[in-house]
């Protein structure tokens, strides 16, 4: 198993962009939670604090040293469904669905500039080492803004796709049979080695981009 802090060591500028990438779409991500929270009515997120890009406050201490060794994180927003529930019947699946909307949208604009410099400034990124290293940025947001919103959005237990989903399919939330159980933990794993294919296709995407720009 690579640690992800050993490429601090072996290649420092892709730890730290990745670093400030991935950090950065989390708070995001987590930000628009409370901030859509708050527009319902919700001020519980908003009163805790969370409507900041503090990593310290979306992600924790715990989630953000398990990121820089390992290379995964995690953020949360506290909710009270009752109160968006109150305001009206969508809020919460709204709310849930607005992290990987916003992952949505920094993917869009990972996508954008990645083919626009390539294709439309291309003496940019060929004859200077910071228009490359703007380059590998814009890459790095669009793929891994990709990843999370297509992973926040798979209805596994935890995630935010499950969170909308049960909003519609209430005996979802409250399944205790032991089948039920199972099939959580078999998901849980199954999100596992999904993983690595749903990087993969974020990064098929991102290499359309240029080919997209030359065709237009």
């Amino acid at each position: 198993m690579n640690l992800f802090i050993t490429q601090a060591f072996t290649d420092t500028k892709m730890f730290l962009m990745v670093t400030l990438v991935v950090v950065f779409s989390i708070c995001l991500h987590e930000f628009f939670h409370a901030w859509t929270a708050l527009r319902f009515g919700d001020t519980t997120a908003a009163d805790r604090g969370h409507l900041t890009l503090n990593p310290l406050r979306q992600m924790g201490p715990m989630s953000i040293i398990m990121f820089l060794i390992l290379g995964f994180a995690w953020g949360a927003v506290p909710v009270n469904p009752a109160v968006l529930r109150a305001k009206s019947r969508h809020a919460p699946a709204i709310v849930s669905l607005a992290g990987p909307a916003t992952n949505f949208g920094l993917f869009l604009i990972g996508f954008f500039f990645f083919g626009f410099l390539q294709t439309r400034i291309p003496s940019l990124v060929e004859n200077e080492a910071a228009g490359m290293m703007v380059l590998q940025l814009f890459l790095l947001l669009g793929v891994y803004n990709c990843f999370l919103c297509i992973f926040n959005l798979l209805p596994i237990p935890g995630l935010d796709g499950w969170g909308a989903l049960t909003e519609y399919v209430p005996r979802m939330k409250n399944l205790k049979s032991e089948f039920a159980k199972g099939v959580t933990i078999f998901l849980i794993f199954l999100l596992l080695f999904l993983a690595d294919d749903i990087f993969e296709l974020a990064v098929k995407v991102m290499m359309l981009a240029p080919d997209i720009f030359r065709a237009g």
